[in-house]
């Protein structure tokens, strides 16, 4: 929290980092699904993905495993930059 009690706009830092742009589905997510095991609940992984399958279908199956998506922000290069905190485990 913020001065004031007001909740803070900063995104939360990222435990690790997965760039997925290279891949395409399903290895999208059978590589975050990988890099979340290396993980404690609670810790947020920072994914960097492309444009149409990758952003429609990670994030989707993120929430599907129990997982938070934080934040989904497009970027200038016209990827996107996922925050996704881990859930408990299954």
């Amino acid at each position: 929290m913020t001065p004031g009690n007001k909740p803070s706009a900063t995104p939360p830092e990222a435990t690790a980092e997965l760039d997925i742009r290279d891949s395409v589905c399903p290895m999208t997510f059978v590589r975050v699904k990988v890099a979340l095991d290396e993980l404690a609940e609670g810790d947020v992984l920072a994914i960097s993905l492309n444009d149409g399958e990758p952003v429609e279908n990670v994030p989707r199956s993120l929430k599907d495993e129990g997982h938070k998506v934080l934040r989904l922000d497009k970027q200038k290069d016209g990827s996107y930059r996922l925050l996704a905190k881990k859930g408990p485990e299954g």
